[in-house]
């Protein structure tokens, strides 16, 4: 029991720099392609082609979990779950959060909170594929952090 916590939080904790390797190579890469419209200020619609990563990212959590439960829900569910809760968690603070897809949880006084904001919105400063800057998600460098 305590194994298969310790696997999903690994595992969650190891995607964050899966997600800051993959934004910054592939997405601001050779996927660009599918990414650019995500840094453009206007949307024609609600979905993006960036909204595709989705379906990339969650392939994988999707054929783990069900090749965990497969096996009695064996160490592969464990590190499906921790891909999928990542998931979840970008969802909500990329999302819904920090681009309002859904107009929610738009006040906060969290200096986390805020600070993710901030560092992602200087992330978005740059409208082209090069010279970006804050790739990740969760953890914020210090140079983004405020006080209030």
């Amino acid at each position: 029991m305590l194994t298969n916590f310790i696997i999903t939080v690994a595992v969650f904790s190891f995607m964050e720099g899966v997600a800051w390797f993959t934004h910054k190579f592939v997405m601001h890469g050779f996927l660009w392609v599918l990414h650019d419209d995500h840094h453009k200020k206007e949307h024609s619609n609600f979905l993006e082609r960036n909204d595709f990563f989705f379906l990339i990212f969650a392939i994988p959590g999707i054929i783990l979990l069900y090749l965990g439960l497969d096996n009695n829900f064996n160490f592969l569910f464990f590190i499906g779950l921790g891909i999928t809760l990542y998931g979840m968690a970008y969802f909500f603070i990329h999302d819904l959060f920090i681009h309002q897809r859904l107009k929610v949880l738009r006040n906060t006084k969290n200096k986390y909170f805020l600070n993710l904001r901030r560092a992602h919105k200087k992330h978005h400063k740059h409208t082209g594929r090069l010279n970006g800057e804050y790739f990740g998600m969760l953890y914020i460098p210090r140079k983004f952090n405020q006080k209030s």
